[in-house]
């Protein structure tokens, strides 16, 4: 009954970069943005293999290949279905982006190959080799080496054979073609340089743009490379390894949070490999030779791929000043009534706000620090951190609120998968500034997004704060959809500082009366939620479930959910990425509609709307519905008070469900066919743009 129930999480997962791969194939995005979802799509690709695809190999070489996966796969059948179903991908992505190359000739953009170099360009090429590439090559001639160097995780790799040129006297032939299968190959390992912009812009020819790979350019200069050899022939193909990336934590009671996990961080360059892929053309005696060198067995995905890896970098394909190419930048709109030229905290004081990000500008949020950092005021503020931008701002108006006296407490999470590094030297950076810096609770990730601060008014404490869907992040605000909360609302913000004390206090369990916090209560306070919506469709009364996640996985939610469905209870589910839940079918989930939407923005947020007899219920939430968000991390599910933020909710609820443009079903197949919905044309990510837009002009 399990296969019938669930669909297995991996191979939903895998159905969700096919959407985004769907995007990349897409003759109505713009071509240059068509590339970056290529880009997208790729490192997907790699995150997939380091953590998912290496968890199922964990339980695979534990012993447990009868251990039944979800969605009632064994780990040893659900390895082989995953590479099967990646080739399968790669293959595609390869005619898309040779599509893509000869559509960009229209344009005059032309990605050449080393032997399509012209005259023109080869002093401009071999200029840059020697000047940029040379100095920053890694070259490791393996024949020399007893055993193979560790190779970088998810680097990419020129694996280079060099026949070997073998002196002979005068009519010789015969004895020198009978010994040419003998002749001594040198293999050597090129690394790609990682700080270089893999695509190198070429002079203008004529009016028209050349572009040449980093890969390619290197290949050019391989007689300079090697030209201290005497060889006959050289060819060069490209191969990538991908690591087990799961972090492991020593029990080392002397060392300090930070240093074990800067440690595990480190380790991972030692990581079992997942996944090698290798230029379908390259040499066999090369690709034997390396397989044999690195010890790679039938365990590890075996990938033939294109002649490029690591396509991720296509998601920076350079711009080349052609607009045309690329989606209209469209500019963040202000929220209607708070101003950022005056203060948001006076603003707050007075209503709540709702910030949906990007249509509306993510400089809200750092308005609300920078102003509490100044302000003489305000005594303290308390947020929690998962991932920050590159160049955070967040980060600076803490710094700055430290250096102005208030007392701040940042809840950094260390494990922040594959932000590790950034988070820890932010957290170095903030500790020597005097932030009290707080890591976590013992097995538990903190993944909630909340700030608090507290202000002196008239002899009293008043807080403020927010609550979010996504990270505090400005590089991500651009192209992640997220909701913020700002609200001054004391019962509210009483319980996110009862969070905050949990985190200091971990022992005790508080109680909340509106705050529904994993991972002692999200369980239970859905399940009841649901159930609500089950009496009431059993009753006659209006009941309805109205969902948006970014993944719907664990099994319990899913069968509370067939539970309303079979009850009569009709239930929306707008699931971007991984949906285990099987709608339509009848007995089960005929009441149940699942619809992903994959287009210009991410789309990040998670809110939950039960319809409870026409007195809706709405959160917003940093936890989507996976068995990790509900009983493995610390998360915050937050009530909507404010009426016209509960409409404004529901509405831009409803305007993505009418999308029949971007909308794809989720079904048992995973063919993720484009959804048909009779009406206008509804692209909801311009459609929420428009919606905003029209609320500030009604506003004025």
């Amino acid at each position: 009954m399990a296969e019938k129930r669930y669909i297995n999480r991996e191979l939903s997962w895998l159905s969700f970069n096919a959407r985004v791969l769907q995007e990349a194939a897409d003759e109505t995005v713009p071509l240059i943005e068509r590339l970056r979802f290529l880009g997208i799509f790729s490192n997907n690709l790699d995150e997939f293999f380091k953590v998912r695809y290496a968890t199922v190999k964990r339980i695979d070489l534990a012993g447990k290949a009868g251990k039944r996966v979800l969605g009632g796969i064994k780990a040893s059948k659900l390895l082989e279905e995953i590479t099967k179903i990646v080739i399968d991908q790669q293959s595609e992505s390869l005619k898309i982006l040779e599509d893509i190359q000869t559509k960009l000739q229209d344009h005059d953009i032309h990605i050449i190959k080393e032997d399509q170099v012209t005259r023109n360009q080869q002093e401009f090429i071999k200029n840059f080799f020697l000047s940029k590439v040379s100095p920053a090559l890694v070259t490791i001639i393996l024949n020399d080496l007893p055993e193979m160097p560790s190779l970088k995780d998810s680097a990419a790799y020129l694996a280079v054979k060099m026949v070997m040129a073998e002196e002979t006297e005068p009519n010789q032939g015969i004895s020198k073609m009978m010994k040419s299968s003998a002749k001594e190959k040198r293999y050597v390992l090129i690394e790609i340089p990682r700080n270089i912009d893999r695509f190198v812009v070429l002079p203008e020819e004529n009016g028209k743009q050349y572009i040449i790979l980093l890969d390619d350019l290197i290949r050019y200069n391989l007689n300079t490379i090697f030209n201290i050899f005497k060889y006959e022939s050289l060819s060069a193909h490209m191969i990538k390894i991908t690591r087990d990336a799961e972090l492991d934590l020593d029990s080392d009671l002397s060392k300090s949070f930070i240093e074990k996990i800067s440690d595990s961080v480190k380790d991972r360059i030692k990581g079992d490999p997942v996944r090698f892929v290798y230029d379908k053309n390259i040499d066999s005696d090369t690709l034997a030779y390396l397989m044999n060198k690195m010890g790679i067995d039938s365990t590890d995905s075996i990938i033939p791929g294109g002649r490029y890896h690591n396509r991720r970098d296509y998601m920076d394909f350079p711009s080349l000043g052609k607009e045309e190419l690329q989606y209209e930048v469209r500019e963040a709109l202000p929220i209607p009534g708070l101003i950022l030229q005056t203060s948001v905290l006076k603003g707050i004081a007075e209503k709540d706000y709702l910030l949906y990000t990007p249509y509306q500008s993510f400089a809200y949020v750092v308005k609300f620090l920078r102003e509490a950092a100044l302000d003489p005021k305000v005594k303290s503020i308390k947020i929690t951190i998962y991932r920050l931008a590159k160049i955070s701002h967040i980060a600076s108006s803490l710094i700055n609120a430290v250096k102005n006296g208030k007392k701040v407490t940042v809840q950094i999470e260390l494990r922040a998968r594959f932000d590790e590094v950034a988070n820890i030297r932010y957290a170095e950076q903030m500790q020597e500034e005097g932030v009290n810096l707080i890591f976590g609770v013992p097995g538990l990730k903190v993944h909630c997004k909340t700030c608090v601060i507290e202000r002196e008014e008239e002899g009293k404490l008043k807080r403020y704060g927010f609550i979010s869907t996504g990270n505090f992040n400005e590089n991500t605000s651009r192209v992640y959809t997220d909701y913020t909360l700002f609200t001054a609302d004391p019962s509210i913000l009483k319980e996110v500082n009862m969070v905050f004390d949990f985190f200091e206090t971990n022992y005790k369990v508080n109680k909340y009366k509106h705050l529904i916090v994993s991972p002692h209560y999200t369980r239970n306070a859905i399940y009841n939620l649901i159930q609500t919506e089950i009496d009431n469709a059993k009753n006659g009364k209006p009941a309805g479930i109205r969902l948006k996640l970014n993944s719907l996985s664990d099994n319990g939610v899913i069968d509370k959910l067939y539970m309303a469905s079979k009850a009569g209870v009709k239930v929306k589910l707008l699931i971007r990425g991984i949906c285990c839940l099987v709608p339509g079918v009848e007995g089960l989930s005929e009441n149940i509609e699942a619809i992903s939407i994959v287009d210009k923005f991410l789309e990040h947020p998670r809110v939950f709307i039960f319809q409870n007899n026409d007195d809706p219920r709405v959160y917003i939430s940093s936890a989507d519905f996976m068995t990790r968000n509900l009983d493995q991390r610390v998360e915050i599910s937050c009530p909507i008070y404010d009426e016209d933020i509960k409409k404004e909710l529901i509405e831009t609820f409803d305007i993505s469900w009418s999308d029949n443009v971007k909308a794809r079903n989720h079904c048992r197949g995973m063919e993720n066919p484009y959804r048909k919905v009779q009406g206008a044309t509804v692209r909801s990510q311009f459609a929420l743009y428009d919606y905003y837009l029209k609320k500030i002009e009604i506003n004025e």
